[in-house]
């Protein structure tokens, strides 16, 4: 930083940044340039002087993390992997072109140097809290500082107005995260115009009450506007000096500064500045206006020194990690493991024996999946997580574990919490605790899990979209699975969202039909191919343990949908999830009764089913027999692919009632006879 103070080469390499800036994006002919450049000279500073990181080594282990927040605004941080190494100009001339890796907002494993995937406002910030979770819990896991690292976010007042912002940093203040460093670039300037027409309380007094260590730096200074770089770094190294709270400094800028006619404006938020202004911007900015995409050599060279800089710091990084490996060895090994993203040697074993141990007594799945979790956190110390305040309910604890927290903050119920704690308290935050996973997910090599009730993952559907549009392994236990939930009401009686999960890409919804399929669904989760998340559906109510899925779960749930009983004879179909497996079989007796051969099948998961090769599907779903029921208490809607013209459905397509579940169930048509029934009409339309 005691360079800066000597050259002006920063001043213009965040002059020649912002003009890249406004020329990729009149290039685009689309795009969001004001916020990037007026965030320039911060986002110059992190990477130049800040953040802990190796252009030549991407992926580094111990590399510092940044997320911009303000995903709108990438190009602020385009241009920077550009100048640091990561990206070339090319690159930041396609940006928002098909296929380029300078798309209109940041995604993950598409860019190199980027973290997440955002531009969901509010959502950066808050998963970047899940990074930080991540590193505490890593190193105490590792036992050994060489996992603990810097996570920086950049946010702007989209982000802090976003109530899922106001979830995670409240949380993140009760953990105490000292690693993570939060800038709000404040330009007052939103798409509306002028942000106090939303915006009017004091953003760092509640920072404060969330338990952060807050500063302020103004480029606004009392003898004109002032991109003052060396007091923001000041304000760093000021905060850095706070090891026992999170941290969030606020930079007052002006949107587009000093484009003419465009500063503190909202016309230079989401569209090109135009030829006239561009120009008057570069002659502010002391470059030649007739040129595009300017570059000088000097300051590039200026720029990459940060290579250097990143190289040294992994070597030395390295240095050290190979001494930790030889003295501690099964640490080692088991960092190499989740590096890899191996299953531990004991892991078939533990669920093989958990299964063992199940009887033929009813249990409600949520009870099965406890019982899984637990077996597989005996194998696999990398496994953590936690409910939406609801933990009892949704059968997650792992039982012997401390909460994950900072030492000494336990509570009479909870009294030992420490960083390498395995139950994580989310607190009634399902957003936030969507995206604090995800980032979990997304900054260590350990899994995790968050469970709520499935009627609240509304509350958190936008992270669970993120974590599908980044394909990354996260699993949302979402338990009271439908209207035999009983007598707490149609409020918390899920109808519309496993249709609506369903809907979702790359999100793989799970909905075993007892405890044999739920352990097996655990397993699967864990070994399937794809890093795709998954979402575990389970049941409040007791459910059959079935003697047919004992036998058959274990080969045929990974393929998403399989036979319970049928032969070649078969004249109807019928097929459901969860807890109407146990329904459909008691329907395919009574038909048999009549002399109408009934196939069964268990669909624990249209996903899987959907991928399998059209050989396997047909000897499941055989084309010839169109007489089919799909049964499911819920919406119909995700069924009509299987079920055919000929086909029908007993669902449910309203909202729930007041009664009892075996009541609910009853008046909903969730019986036998109704099953009968729709059989029946089904064979006479063939």
């Amino acid at each position: 930083m005691d360079e800066l103070k000597k050259s002006d080469l920063d001043e213009k390499t965040i002059a020649m940044s912002k003009g890249l800036i406004a020329d990729a994006v009149q290039k685009a002919g689309s795009g969001h340039p004001g916020s990037a450049i007026s965030m320039t000279p911060i986002v110059y500073a992190l990477y130049r002087y800040v953040l802990r990181h190796d252009p030549l080594d991407p992926k580094w282990e111990g590399r510092d993390r940044f997320i911009l927040s303000s995903g709108h605004a990438s190009l602020a941080q385009y241009v920077q992997l550009f100048l640091a190494g990561y990206l070339t100009l090319d690159d930041i001339k396609g940006y928002r072109t098909m296929y380029s890796k300078t798309p209109g907002h940041p995604e993950y494993g598409l860019t190199e140097g980027v973290e997440m995937t955002t531009g969901p406002l509010g959502q950066g910030i808050s998963t970047a809290v899940g990074f930080a979770f991540a590193s505490r819990f890593e190193s105490a896991l590792l036992e050994s500082g060489l996992f603990s690292h810097e996570v920086w976010t950049l946010c702007g007042e989209g982000d802090i107005e976003e109530g899922v912002s106001s979830e995670a940093s409240s949380l993140a203040g009760t953990q105490k995260l000292g690693n993570l460093f939060v800038v709000f670039d404040s330009n007052r300037i939103q798409i509306e115009g002028d942000a106090s027409i939303t915006l009017t309380e004091d953003v760092l007094e509640r920072y404060k009450s969330y338990g952060w260590y807050t500063d302020r730096v103004s480029f606004n200074a009392p003898s004109g506007y002032k991109e003052d770089v060396q007091a923001f770094l000041s304000a760093v190294e000021k905060a850095r000096g706070v090891k026992d709270r999170p941290h969030f400094i606020q930079v007052d800028t002006v949107i587009a500064w000093p484009t003419p006619g465009k500063m503190g404006s909202e016309k230079s938020h989401g569209a090109p500045l135009g030829e006239e202004a561009v120009r008057g911007l570069k002659e502010e900015l002391g470059l030649d206006k007739d040129k595009k995409f300017q570059v000088d050599p000097d300051l590039l060279a200026h720029a990459r020194e940060s290579i250097k800089r990143g190289e040294e710091a992994r070597k030395k990084w390295e240095k050290e990690f190979e001494a930790w490996e030889e003295e501690n060895p099964d640490k080692a090994r088991l960092h190499k493991r989740m590096k890899e993203r191996l299953l531990p040697e004991g892991f078939d074993k533990a669920i093989d024996e958990l299964e063992a141990t199940l009887s033929s007594d009813p249990l409600p799945t949520r009870v099965s999946s406890g019982k899984a979790i637990n077996a597989i956190a005996g194998a696999m110390p990398e496994f953590w997580g936690g409910s939406a305040d609801l933990a009892g309910s949704n059968n997650t604890l792992i039982e012997g574990a401390a909460s994950f927290g900072p030492k000494g903050s336990g509570t009479k119920q909870w009294g030992e919490c420490a960083p390498g704690g395995r139950i994580i308290h989310f607190g009634v935050r399902e957003f936030a605790m969507g995206a604090i996973t995800n980032g979990i997910l997304l900054g260590s090599s350990t899994r995790c899990f968050g469970a709520t009730f499935l009627q609240f993952v509304d509350y958190e559907r936008a992270a669970v979209r993120l974590s599908a549009l980044m394909d990354i392994p996260n699993i949302f236990i979402l338990t009271h699975d439908s209207v035999a939930l009983g007598e707490d009401g149609p409020t918390h009686q899920p109808v519309e969202h496993l249709s609506s999960l369903r809907a979702m890409p790359n999100l793989d919804v799970v909905r075993p039909c007892d405890a044999f399929e739920t352990c097996e669904a655990w397993r699967q989760i864990f070994k399937k191919k794809e890093a795709s998340p998954s979402a575990l559906i389970l049941t409040r109510q007791k459910v059959p343990s079935l003697l047919l899925s004992r036998q058959k779960a274990r080969e045929g749930l990974p393929k998403g949908a399989y036979v319970l009983k049928g032969g070649e004879e078969d004249e109807v179909i019928l097929m459901a999830s969860g807890s109407e497996v146990s329904l459909i079989l008691d329907a395919g007796t009574e038909l048999e009764k009549m002399g109408i051969r009934a196939r069964v099948v268990s669909v624990p998961c249209m996903e899987w089913f959907d991928r399998q090769p059209l050989s396997y599907r047909e000897k499941v779903l055989p084309k010839a027999i169109r007489a089919r029921v799909a049964v499911e208490a819920a919406s119909p809607m995700s069924w009509y692919k299987y079920v055919g013209l000929s086909g029908n459905t007993v669902c449910i397509d309203r909202f729930g009632l007041q009664g009892s579940g075996s009541e609910n169930m009853k008046a909903l048509g969730m019986t036998v006879e109704n099953v009968v029934e729709k059989a029946l009409e089904s064979l006479k339309e063939e």
